[in-house]
């Protein structure tokens, strides 16, 4: 009995399309905030970092349509990293210390270990990586990062709102070669709820907790900055 039109317009206009302007949004306030605060210790660095990252963890469960092309998903949020690429990807981009990568097209093609929310943590969190190689290489890397976030997040955005988000609404119509029936729009509403819930229970709860003689903290989403929970929390709600 479920009219599947409307279900399909409501959650794209009222919970897809405001997340992904919010993503975008914050993603841009970060870029902005690390031209002027580059330290990873800086408060207001830190502060909006956190609400970006917020933001993509209000949205990791759409994981289809424009968050999917070109590796974007990946490029802002390349976890769970078992075999720990990210830190020691970071340590070797560090030392070598060559500025010439961190232009916006040059960065926006290296390893996703050293690109987005996770890779940005390690540089604001980790005090490994606070002083390590030199401390004007160290700032521009967050810069590059926090830019390569502000345009990842922008595309996603764009790309809904200027096309994608028509695709899923008209689902069924003809020429829909996405969605060929109003079914298979809500089937892929339906396929993100439940993924975004089985990332949460296997990837941020079971993860960490191992088994009773054998927990694996280390292994919690977002441990140095102590946003674990938080992540649980968000990603729950959304």
């Amino acid at each position: 009995a479920t009219d599947h039109a409307t279900l399909i317009q409501t959650i794209t206009n009222d919970h897809i399309l405001p997340r992904y302007e919010t993503l975008a949004e914050t993603g841009a306030t970060l870029a902005d905030t690390a031209t002027q605060h580059c330290v990873g210790t800086d408060p207001a660095l830190r502060a909006a970092w956190g609400k970006a990252f917020d933001a993509w963890i209000g949205v990791n469960h759409l994981r289809f349509g424009p968050s999917e092309t070109d590796n974007r998903a990946f490029s802002l949020a390349f976890w769970p990293d078992s075999r720990g690429k990210t830190p020691k990807a970071l340590r070797t981009l560090i030392l070598k210390g060559d500025e010439t990568i961190l232009t916006p097209a040059t960065f926006a093609v290296q390893s996703i270990a050293v690109q987005g929310y996770y890779a940005m943590e390690y540089m604001l969190y980790d005090p490994e990586f606070a002083t390590l190689g030199g401390e004007d290489f160290r700032c521009d890397l967050v810069k590059a990062m926090a830019g390569n976030i502000a345009m990842v997040t922008a595309a996603i955005r764009d790309d809904w709102v200027d096309g994608y988000a028509q695709t899923l609404i008209r689902a069924g119509d003809d020429g829909n070669d996405r969605y060929q029936t109003q079914a298979e729009g809500v089937q892929e509403l339906f396929k993100a709820l439940g993924t975004g819930l089985q990332v949460t229970a296997d990837m941020r709860l079971q993860r960490p907790l191992g088994s009773f003689d054998r927990p694996r903290p280390d292994r919690a989403e977002a441990r140095l900055s102590g946003r674990s929970v938080r992540h649980v929390v968000l990603s729950v709600a959304a």
